[in-house]
């Protein structure tokens, strides 16, 4: 079966949604010996773009001013499915339900005061939604302390895995080995795939198709 179109998430909303959520993502950039640097970095994904906070000074900032084309990737693990689940003596049937975004794109150091403090706020309105902060002001000396990486996108591609690519009956059966498993995920990891559970067992109430 090729997995790769089933896999693809199709919906830009769902992308938008997921990049939202996710609290860590890295940035790729090529370093002097033309090896790759990849970094965690807080983001968040505003109008389309993907801003982040950064020292005035160090290696990446270095990079993007030598080669602009950076890439950018954020993923979350659902769940590792033990080999188990399908035999007991076959390790390579082992696999993970997951979610991931890549993107190609270009690095831009935002300069206009302006911008750094969307991009700013938009940061503490994502990481501190809870608020109790006085929002950045354009005059304030703090973005002059700061950088601001933008990636504006030329490509982004996502991919999920959450039983799409199974039948109902083998999906039903993950389904019911990842809660007789009872990792601390896997109640998220079922609603994720568009399962409830039910005094009766668990039951399918939506068909997640991103």
């Amino acid at each position: 079966m090729q997995l790769v179109g089933i896999l693809q998430i199709k919906s830009y909303e769902k992308i938008k949604e997921f990049l939202h959520d996710e609290h860590v993502g890295r940035l790729s950039s090529i370093d002097i010996n033309g090896f790759p640097q990849i970094i965690p970095m807080n983001f968040v994904f505003l109008n389309d773009v993907i801003y982040m906070h950064s020292h005035v000074r160090g290696e990446k900032l270095d990079n993007i001013s030598r080669n602009n084309k950076v890439g950018f990737e954020a993923d979350r693990e659902l769940e590792f499915l033990p080999s188990y689940f399908e035999d007991p003596h076959n390790a390579s049937l082992a696999d993970t339900l997951y979610i991931s975004v890549v993107v190609k794109g270009t690095g831009i150091f935002v300069t206009n005061r302006d911008e750094k403090t969307l991009a700013l706020n938009g940061l503490m309105e994502k990481y501190q939604p809870e608020g109790k902060y006085d929002p950045i002001e354009s005059e304030m000396k703090v973005l002059d302390a700061v950088s601001i990486i933008k990636v504006v996108p030329n490509t982004i591609h996502g991919k999920y895995k959450i039983g799409q690519h199974l039948k109902p009956k083998d999906r039903m059966e993950l389904a019911k080995n990842i809660l007789k498993k009872n990792s601390p995920s896997s109640r998220q990891t079922l609603k994720i795939m568009g399962f409830e559970e039910t005094a009766d067992g668990l039951r399918m109430i939506d068909e997640p198709i991103w």
